[in-house]
Formats: structure tokens, C-alpha cells, sequence
């Protein structure tokens, strides 16, 4: 069951966009690395309110399309109609571009918006990460917004106006379950493994997106066709999965103002079951990107895409020395990384995925790399306990497992299961369990408890083996 925790958003006054043409956005937490005169850093700090950024942001009208575009994504439950509570956006400033990012409330989509260096003309103050409140007086105000002309934006308020106040003048307080903060680990494992599989101009794009269901619970599948997709019910080499495209809204509303839209997924073999996929949309100078679970009903944060790269004994003595390094890059490079710590790049993926645990690191499928960020809570408060891992562990210290080569037993409650590997090799992959977990979805929601148990020992065999 997914634990509840308080978020407060405190603000020194709501967000707005004022009578002189300026959107006004406000922060709330994160931390700052302090620029000093636009060049260098200074020493990180955790602030109440940071200020990023004060200068101008490409067009008017995508911009503001695409902020709220991302605050509907945040405000949205696609599953079920239940009441949600308007979770505000994360932006990270990481002094050459700004990158915005929300999930559903149902955790099911996750939606960035990257602003990329060409469409910023204006002074970084510092980088980090924060909320930004996103109320629905600025939605309203956004959703007017016409014209090309650059769009006025400063992210956080100044020192003068920080000192106006005795204390925030605007807190919100919403409920923060532990499931929405895994998501954010969870997404950047898959997206990790994504591929692009399609670019569609502006017209085959509009006509691609119209054209999809606005209803229905089985997935569609998205074949290349020239220079479209056309649609399937089954899985193909090659194919793109698009589960319940009514979670696409978003995309469409943007179409108007956008020029490519790329789309990326993983390798899939004929019949495959639903997986995710990302949808990206360039705008001027920004791209808007929709990342969607396998099913509506199943948020990111049960896929289990980061356990088998967390089940390894030295994985938090690596993230520890690799996470020293960060410095909020935009784009993070795992040899840079390899060079600096001595590790080979398994052991540097790994690391980043368990810093990706507490929403230290993301991934862009554009740039194919990983970016550093600090998530203004503490979401590995969340994710340190993860129930199958922890389990894993259990069934570790309770000597319940037993590896003879590319087979392993595990004792679990009155019964025993078998695991096979691809071979005798301590980082093989799994090939099956015969507990109902893997029964049910063959690896699709990431290893079973049985399996990390197993991983786990034969990784411990190996290392004494070895000494």
C-alpha cells in the first residue's frame, strides 16, 4: 500500500501573470547552487523561495500553451473521476535551459517541458530545482495568452519582495502519496531504454492524433508507415504502443503550435504485452513531451523498472561517490562519470538509477542522457522501503535461497520456487520463476521478490568468490 505524506507549498504570493505582460512565477523549497555573476557556483543551500531566472522566454503563445499544458497533466486523473488535488509542477534551472516536469495525479502520465537555450534570453541567478505554483487564476490567464512576441518570465521572487513579506502569505497543503514520488524513478528507468521509432511532421501529426479513439480500454499499437503511423491491435517489430490515447489530450491542444512530433518506445517483439511509450512535440525552441504507463489504471510507480538495478551490495557506495559529482548538468555523461570514479559503466547505470530512487536524476529521450535535479521532498523516504526489495532482502538474511549454475531455489512461506538464468553468470538475466508474480506478467512489472533474492545471492557468491 502506498504511503500519504503532507506536501506544503509555501509561496511568497500566488504566481501571476501581471498587467505589464510578465509571467510571475513563484517557488517554493528546493535548493539553489548560488551563480556568481553568471559564471561560477557557489556553495549549495536549501532555500524557502530560490530565484533562478529573470529575462525574456521565446514565443508568448507556446510558451504559455505549454506551461498549462503541463499544470492540466498535474491536475488530471485519467483512470477514474475522483477529486484531485493540484500537485505543483517541479522546474530545474540548470543555467543553460529550464526544465519543467509534472506527473498526473493518477501518476499514469508524466510531462515535461524543456526550454531549451535558443528560446532563453535573460540572466540565470542560480541553479536547482523548486515547485512553482501553478493556481487557477494563472491557468485561466495562461489559456489567453496570444502572440509571438517573447513572453516575460522570472522563476522566484527577489530579495526585496522575499523581505516584504513576514512569512508566506500563500501555503497550500496536498496530500503527497509515496506511489506518485516512485514514478519519478520509475520513468527515467524506462525511458532509458527507449528508441525514437518515428518523427511525423506537422500535418501527419495533427492528422495522426485526431484520428486516435477518444475512448477505449485496449491498447493500440502505432506502426511506421512512410512518413505517418497507422494503427494496429497487436504488436509488431518495430511498432510503438499507444495505451488509452485519450491521455495524448494534451499533445493535441499543442498541435497548433508545434512542428515534429518524435515519438520513442522500447524494442517489442510480435504479440508483445502493453508497454510504455514517450510522445514529443517540438514548439519553438521547447519541446513538450508525454510519457505514458503501459495502462491507465497502472501508475509508473509499480513497474518495477529500478529493482533489479538496485539489488546489488556496492550500488549506494556507488551512487554516493557518483551523486558528489553532480552539479545539476543537463545532460550527464556516464564516461565523464566512469573516468572520475573508477567504476565501468554497469556500475555507474546502476548508481544512477538508485540516485534516480530519490529523484536525484531524470532522463530525456531527446538527448538520449541523464540530468541532475533535487527533488524539493524527500522522496527517498518513500522508495527506501520498496516492499519487493525489502522482501528480497528478508528472504536473504533468512538463508531461504539456495544457487547451483543458472538455477536457484527459493523458500518462500510453506513452498519453495525454482528460478532459471540465462546462464551461470552472476548478472545474467532471469528467464523465469514459478511463483504466480511472474505467472501473471513475465517480467513486465519488474522482477519478483523470488528473483532479487536470488540476484542477490549469487552477486554475494560471486564477490566472496572472488576475495
Amino acid at each position: 500500500m502506498a504511503t500519504a505524506s503532507a506536501q506544503t507549498y509555501s509561496y511568497a504570493r500566488a504566481s501571476a501573470l501581471t498587467d505589464g505582460g510578465v509571467l510571475d512565477l513563484q517557488t517554493s523549497g528546493g535548493t539553489a547552487h548560488a551563480l556568481a555573476d553568471g559564471a561560477g557556483t557557489g556553495l549549495p543551500d536549501t532555500v524557502a523561495h530560490p530565484r533562478f531566472f529573470a529575462g525574456l522566454l521565446g514565443e508568448a503563445e507556446p510558451a504559455a500553451a505549454a506551461i498549462l499544458g503541463l499544470a492540466n497533466v498535474a491536475a488530471a486523473h485519467y483512470y477514474r473521476r475522483v477529486p484531485s488535488y493540484l500537485r505543483d509542477p517541479v522546474v530545474t534551472c540548470d543555467a543553460q535551459r529550464l526544465r519543467f516536469e509534472s506527473f498526473s495525479a493518477c501518476c499514469g502520465v508524466y510531462a515535461r517541458l524543456d526550454v531549451l537555450p535558443e528560446a532563453i534570453d535573460g540572466r540565470y541567478l542560480a541553479r536547482g530545482t523548486t515547485n512553482i505554483d501553478v493556481n487557477e487564476p494563472l491557468r485561466r490567464a495562461l489559456s489567453k495568452v496570444r502572440g509571438a512576441d517573447p513572453l516575460k518570465l522570472e522563476v522566484g521572487p527577489d530579495e526585496v519582495e522575499v523581505t516584504t513579506f513576514e512569512g508566506s502569505v500563500v501555503e497550500r497543503k496536498v496530500p503527497l502519496p509515496g506511489r506518485w514520488l516512485r514514478g519519478f524513478a520509475e520513468v527515467q528507468a524506462l525511458s532509458s531504454g527507449f528508441e525514437p521509432r518515428a518523427r511525423l511532421g506537422r500535418v501527419e501529426a495533427k492528422r495522426f492524433l485526431q484520428a486516435l479513439p477518444a475512448s477505449g480500454k485496449s491498447a493500440l499499437w502505432a506502426v511506421p508507415a512512410g512518413r505517418t503511423l497507422r494503427l494496429t491491435s497487436r504488436a509488431v517489430p518495430g511498432a510503438v504502443c499507444v495505451p488509452e490515447p485519450a491521455r495524448l489530450k494534451e499533445l493535441i491542444s499543442l498541435l497548433r503550435l508545434g512542428a515534429e512530433l518524435t515519438v520513442y518506445g522500447p524494442s517489442v517483439a510480435a504479440g508483445a504485452a502493453q508497454v510504455s511509450s514517450c510522445w514529443q512535440l517540438n514548439l519553438p525552441d521547447m519541446r513538450f513531451t508525454l510519457t505514458l504507463s503501459p495502462e491507465a489504471r497502472r501508475g509508473f510507480s509499480g513497474e518495477g523498472a529500478v529493482l533489479a538495478a538496485l539489488a546489488g551490495e556496492d550500488v549506494t557506495e556507488d551512487a554516493e561517490r557518483v551523486g558528489a559529482l553532480l552539479d545539476f548538468q543537463g545532460r550527464i555523461d556516464p564516461d565523464e562519470l566512469a573516468e572520475q570514479t573508477d567504476l565501468d559503466r554497469d556500475r555507474i547505470r546502476a548508481a544512477l538509477s538508485l540516485l534516480g530512487t530519490s529523484g536525484r536524476v531524470g532522463f530525456d529521450p531527446a538527448d538520449a542522457a541523464f540530468f541532475h535535479r533535487e527533488l524539493p521532498y524527500d522522496a527517498a523516504r518513500a522508495l527506501k522501503d520498496n516492499p519487493r526489495l525489502a522482501a528480497a532482502y528478508v528472504l536473504l538474511d533468512a538463508d531461504a535461497v539456495q544457487t547451483a549454475g543458472a538455477e536457484a531455489r527459493v523458500i518462500s512461506g510453506e513452498g519453495s520456487h525454482l528460478i532459471r538464468f540465462a546462464s551461470a553468470d552472476a548478472a545474467a538475466e532471469p528467464l523465469s520463476c514459478t511463483c504466480a508474480w511472474w505467472a501473471r506478467y513475465r517480467g513486465g512489472r519488474g522482477p519478483c521478490k523470488h528473483i532479487l533474492a536470488a540476484r542477490l545471492r549469487r552477486r554475494r557468491t560471486e564477490e566472496a568468490e572472488v576475495e
